[in-house]
Order: C-alpha cells, then structure tokens, then sequence
C-alpha cells in the first residue's frame, strides 16, 4: 500500500473545521511544520495561547482525519502557540500570598512522567563537545549498573540517537501513545524517528517546546529508574522549557577542556542554577587524545579545564572521557562502545561517570521548579 502524500494530509486536515474561526485548519493557516516519513505524519496546530487548553478535541480531530488515510501508521499533532513574553516585576519587593523569591509568584508544582523515577538532562553550552555520544553511552551504562534506564532525544534540530543506535524503523503506537524503540537494553525515542536523516526540521520556538512535551508525556516511557534527556546545545527556548517544565532530578553538563567551551559551560550551569534544577556536574569529554598505536597521550584541546570550573562553580567533577578513534567509530556504526564492549578502557570511563550519576539521583523526585529572578 502506498505511503500518504502531502497533497493527501493536507486534503484530509482541510475537512477538519477549527469552531473558533469556522474555517477549516488548512484554510486558517494553522497547520505548521508537517513532515512525513514513510507512514508516519507529524505537524503542529497553531492556535491563540487562550485557547491552548480548549483545544485537545481539535487535535485529536486532526489526528483521526489524517490516521484515516490509507498507508498511516501513525500520526503525531502537537499543540502550540505564540505567547508575549511577561513584562519583569520590580525586584525585592513581593511579598504577596502565593509568590516565589524575588517577588515571583510560583508556577504550580508539575507532575512528572508516571511510571519514571528520575529525569536527568545532559546538556551543553555550546555544540560540538560530543554531547549527544556522552549521553547515549551514559544511559547504557546506567543499564549496566541495573537500572531501567530510557534514552530521550531532544535535540530537535539535530536528532543523533537514530544514528548513535541504528535505528531506521519507526515507533508504534499503542492507545494513543507512542511506543520506544528498545535497544541495547534501554527505550529510546527521538524526532529523528519520524522524519528523514536529512530533512531539515524548520520550527519555531514554541513548536519545539511542545513537541518536547509530547515525546515526555506522550511516549510509554513506563517503568523506568531513569529516563536521560539529551538536551539541545545551548541555553535558549527549548532549554529553559525543559527546565521550567519538567521536574527534573538534575543535569550533567558536558564540555571539552578547551577555553571556548568551558565560557559555553558556565552558561549552561548557570541557567540549571537560576530554574532550581541541580547540577549534577561536569564531565570532561575529549579530555586527552590516545593514540590507537603507540598509546601515547595528548591534550589537544588542553587539560584539567572542566575539573577547575568544577572547582569554582563548587559542583562535582564526574570524570574525563578520553578522545579515542574507537568512541566515534562505534557512535557513527551505530553501536556506542558501552554496548559494543563494556570491559573496555573506553566503556569503563563512562561507567565510571554513570555510578557517581547514580548515587545523586538516588532519592526522592524533586518537584518542577520556580524562576529566580536577580
């Protein structure tokens, strides 16, 4: 059976009449962002940010029409809307019922993922410091030490676990939720599984941040100890959503030793601090160049510059990841080195890291967190 075109979506959406304007969801130009990959759609639902709450039938409307076509497998709407950032309060001089530090009335209090015990973010300042590979061998070596552990993508523009885990078949469905792919022990899911490898994702803001609400709330993550969430670089939009939003147990920052990334670093530990959410702390990735041959050591990029900051910023320093032909070997093969050879010199740094990991998270959730503002 043939796939669903784009002609044929958008046909099948235009029957689908939002009540607030009386025209059809195609006419009112509120469809954004639709990709399709195989039998599997995705798109956005823009609408006024009062209307956020009013609108779930709307988006299961959508659904139904285009889940109707013939050759859909599975049909992904996410809600979003535009939203005028708050004017700022006057500082030091709240004292209302109900208000946070600083004058700032409190957000009620979220609620995680039923069925998961912990939520950690590894994150980074800037790209390029291998946060995604750290992130993919830190969860598989958290299942190594006996934890049910699961592995979200958030990376919107740049999904990596596809690759990092060789995964091309597409996520099923299961009422109404998506099911992870199960691999090397742990569940994973990713934007990536839904659209081409090279398909560029054209979003903006508030479309990212709820698609990011949707692979946390509307995946079966359950049961898991630990769900890692491999963060977008930098501190923008989407961060602060998932810190805002999601009651994370802590955040492990990932950086290089090199100068330029460890500013980027600062900022990201930064930003964890101001929305409550504990740093966990840093790890040191491409800290030393081993040469495959001779085994001789090299700081390429300088050395010991994560463990100072860890130092200065008062956080934990959880290890050094040496930078080693056989990690992006086994990344780019699609079989991260934890679960290609757990014994190895490599796999070992990062279990390493992962049993500091473990014995922060150990304990009770934390709730979702207020803004502090200075």
């Amino acid at each position: 059976m043939a796939d669903a075109t784009r002609d044929q979506v958008l046909e099948a959406l235009a029957r689908v009449t939002d009540p607030a304007s009386g025209k059809s969801v195609t006419a009112a130009g509120m469809i954004q962002g639709l990709v399709i990959k195989g039998g599997n759609i995705g798109f956005s639902i823009e609408v006024a940010p009062e209307r956020g709450p009013q609108s779930e039938p709307l988006r299961k409307a959508c659904e139904a029409a285009v889940a109707a076509l013939p050759g859909v497998l599975s049909v992904t709407a996410v809600l979003t809307a535009h939203r005028e950032a708050p004017a700022p309060q006057a500082h030091g001089h709240g004292h209302g019922h109900g208000q946070g530090p600083q004058g700032q009335r409190g957000a009620p209090p979220k609620q995680g993922i039923a069925g998961v015990a912990a939520i950690i973010a590894v994150a980074s300042g800037k790209g390029g410091v291998g946060k995604s590979t750290v992130a993919a061998n830190l969860a598989l070596a958290l299942s190594r030490l006996g934890l049910k552990t699961g592995l979200m993508d958030a990376d919107i523009y740049g999904p990596s676990v596809p690759r990092l885990f060789g995964i091309t078949e597409k996520p099923a469905t299961e009422r109404n939720k998506l099911l992870p792919i199960e691999k090397f022990g742990i569940k994973t899911m990713s934007i990536g599984f839904l659209i081409e490898e090279d398909s560029p994702v054209i979003w903006r803001g508030p479309m990212v941040q709820s698609a990011l609400m949707q692979l946390m709330n509307d995946v079966n993550w359950a049961p898991l100890d630990v769900l890692v969430v491999d963060m977008p670089p930098g501190t923008g939009d989407a961060q602060l959503a998932m810190a805002q939003q999601v009651p994370l147990k802590g955040a492990v920052i990932v950086s290089t030793p090199q100068d330029i990334a460890l500013i980027d670093a600062r900022k990201g530990i930064g930003m964890f601090e101001k929305t409550q959410v504990p740093v966990l702390g840093i790890v040191e990735n491409m800290s030393v160049f081993v040469c495959p041959n001779c085994g001789h050591e090299t700081h390429i990029f300088g050395q010991g510059g994560a463990r100072a900051v860890a130092e200065r910023q008062g956080i934990a320093f959880l290890g050094e990841i040496p930078l080693v032909p056989l990690i992006r070997e086994t990344s780019d093969a699609g079989t991260p080195v934890v679960a290609l050879d757990p014994e190895g010199r490599e796999a070992q740094a990062f279990l390493q890291v992962a049993e500091k990991v473990a014995e922060k998270i150990a304990g009770p959730t934390r709730s979702a967190p207020r803004i502090v503002m200075e």
